[in-house]
């Protein structure tokens, strides 16, 4: 039994693109919302970004680092604040005297 082969309009390949260029969400998070894969989605996107220029800009050395350091930060908040809501319901659950 062999697959049959998906089309997609060049629009459609493009709203995709667009809407991993100008949000937050990830390539895989995009492709799965729209029912096409990671990979396929991620070639779609360099011939987009080779044909329209490469609209996003490249960081800068010092602007890397900064992401860097928030995102490690982020993970850390995150991670404080899953520990801080199970000690939370630890408490709230535990008999007082």
């Amino acid at each position: 039994m062999t697959a049959s082969r998906r089309r997609f309009s060049q629009e459609f390949k493009d709203e995709l693109c667009l809407e991993v260029i100008s949000t937050s969400k990830t390539i895989k998070d995009v492709a799965i919302a729209y029912g096409v894969g990671p990979e396929t989605l991620r070639n779609w996107l360099i011939k987009y970004r080779d044909s329209h220029g490469g609209s996003e800009a490249e960081l800068s050395v010092p602007e890397r680092a900064r992401l860097k350091e928030l995102e490690r930060e982020n993970q850390d908040l995150r991670a404080e604040t899953a520990f801080l809501r199970k000690a939370s319901a630890y408490f709230a659950r535990e008999p007082r005297q």
